[in-house]
């Protein structure tokens, strides 16, 4: 059924997909989720009422609950360890009415607290005065300020734009006369590893596609950067758009693809707007349409505005909402670079990743990987919470210690225990283990964690770890996609078993249960999400026993 619903999706193209309707018409009604809009989606796309009520219904801001909800309150792990939101909370609740408040997850203000989404706009750190003006007239301070620190000389993912002449000059040397294969050699020879928290390597992917058969080819960048205390992909867009546009339209000549699709979180209102206008900025300067100076090659950019849905950020769930299908993670293989969106040969790269490819042109593969380790190349961003002296994003080669970037950052404002580098399925770090790691791969696995995308949410000393652990469970299970039983049901069951044991001291959590229960969740998920939120719980039930045994049968 789903390979046909692609087909039918396919004959509309990009252009005229149903999923920006469904987005458009949310954006009008408040909500997608009116019998009448369905109907006529459905009839139009030739899917069916159940079909696209089942895929509209799916997403935060799409379904009935959003319906005349005028406030949103970010509910994401940086926001909750910073302990700002019950206030602000509060404070709303004195200029809107209980049902005019919704929640929202993640705004990327992990670096200040306090964050909020209201008529379109993201704000954060707002006094109560401040709040008072925003709802009178609609005005207030929406700047989003934080410190960029490079450690590495010269800088390369937060250099300074050059412009457009300059920065693109590698580009059209390529489109020009460029070699593929040579090309080729130089990505393998970089030793460039997906950023998006899985670390494939990025030679694998784009060749793979480059070989698939078939002349219709995608290059998807995947901009739903949506781990909490996460805000590297925002940053990216927001202050170094060119980066990632370029990374996907060397991507498009590479593998012979024309169409390039920037999937951007409905969370990051900022990053639509100044993506699309660096896509303008690019079509005036004659770098986008058909025979792109006289090379040959045809290539569009376009954007489309997320919904709210945390598994779209895994790569075939975005792709069946890119068609206007419910968000659920398709098994694999095929994998995407054989059968992506509408089932034709698509790369799937996150930004931070296409972000790298200028530096692979300039510095060429071998100079490229001179930097970080020899199986981690690279540079890496991280993003840094509130709780630190200077909070924000920092640019390390792959390889510095951990320690470094805390140093870098002045330490900490307050006690911390413990670190989630990675977002909600990152591991847990206490401060103990901190001058073990440094930022690769290999160091993070081997000492039982993982780096995934590098967001870093610190955990104050005054958070109970057992609450932590229930956000953990609970955020699994608000944003699964539902498709399989251990991720559905297992953090479900998790979240229920955390709670009772908090709400009840008479009762223990049986220590075999719940082991069998993420042992489950881990070996069996159909993607990541299930299986791996069981790290950082496995993590904290060891490294914090003695916090948490009162809640556990001895």
């Amino acid at each position: 059924m789903s390979k046909n619903l692609s087909a039918l999706s396919f004959r509309k193209g990009v252009e005229k997909n149903v999923f920006e309707r469904m987005v458009d018409a949310a954006d009008k009604a408040g909500t997608a989720e009116k019998n009448d809009v369905v109907h006529q989606m459905g009839q139009d796309h030739l899917f069916g009422d159940a079909i696209t009520l089942g895929a509209v219904s799916f997403y935060d801001f799409l379904k009935k609950e959003n319906e005349g909800k005028k406030v949103f309150v970010c509910n994401g792990s940086a926001c909750l360890c910073a302990g700002t939101q019950d206030k602000l909370h509060h404070t709303l609740e004195t200029h809107f009415k209980k049902e005019e408040i919704g929640h929202i997850c993640c705004l990327g203000r992990c670096h200040e607290g306090g964050a909020l989404q209201y008529q379109g706009k993201n704000y954060s750190g707002q006094s109560d005065d401040a709040l008072a003006e925003l709802v009178k007239t609609g005005k207030g301070d929406a700047e989003d300020r934080y410190a960029v620190v490079s450690h590495l000389q010269p800088a390369q993912l937060t250099a300074e734009f050059p412009g457009i002449d300059a920065y693109y000059a590698p580009f059209k040397k390529l489109i020009a006369g460029g070699d593929r294969d040579a090309l080729g050699l130089e990505l393998k020879e970089s030793g460039l590893r997906g950023r998006g928290g899985a670390g494939f390597p990025l030679h694998f992917k784009w060749s793979s596609c480059r070989a698939a058969e078939g002349k219709d080819k995608y290059i998807v960048c995947n901009a739903d950067e949506g781990d909490p205390g996460a805000y590297i992909d925002k940053y990216l867009m927001e202050k170094q758009p060119h980066s990632v546009l370029l990374g996907m339209m060397v991507a498009g000549w590479f593998a012979g693809a024309e169409n390039g699709i920037l999937y951007i979180r409905a969370e990051y209102p900022d990053s639509v707007t100044i993506i699309n206008e660096a896509i303008e900025d690019l079509r005036a300067a004659g770098l986008l349409g058909k025979d792109i100076l006289g090379s040959g090659f045809n290539f569009m950019l376009k954007s489309i505005k997320g919904a709210g849905a945390y598994i779209c950020g895994e790569e075939t769930a975005l792709l069946a909402s890119l068609e206007g299908q419910r968000p659920e993670v398709r098994t694999r293989p095929p994998f995407p670079t054989i059968e992506g969106l509408f089932r034709k040969p698509t790369i799937v790269n996150n930004v931070e990743t296409l972000a790298n490819i200028h530096a692979i042109l300039t510095l060429g593969g071998k100079g490229y990987a001179q930097i970080g380790t020899p199986k981690s190349t690279g540079p890496k961003l991280l993003s840094l919470d509130s709780h630190f002296v200077r909070p924000g994003i920092y640019e390390v080669a792959m390889g510095t210690p951990l320690q470094t970037v805390i140093d870098l950052a002045g330490g900490f404002k307050t006690k911390v225990k413990a670190l989630q580098i990675g977002g909600p399925l990152g591991g847990i770090v206490p401060m103990s283990h901190v001058g073990k790691l440094t930022i690769d791969f290999e160091s993070f696995k081997y000492e039982g964690f993982m780096k995934g995308h590098a967001g870093v949410v610190s955990i104050p000393e005054s958070m109970p770890m057992i609450e932590y652990i229930q956000h953990l469970f609970q955020f699994t299970a608000d944003e699964s996609c539902g498709k399989c039983f251990p991720c559905r049901l297992g953090s479900t069951r998790g979240k229920e078993l955390i709670a009772k044991a908090r709400s009840d001291s008479s009762y223990k959590i049986d220590r075999e249960l719940i082991t069998d229960l993420l042992d489950t969740m881990e070996q069996t998920s159909l993607c990541a999400l299930g299986g791996g939120v069981p790290l950082p719980i496995k993590n904290a039930l060891e490294h914090f026993g003695a916090e948490l045994n009162s809640y556990f049968k001895a």
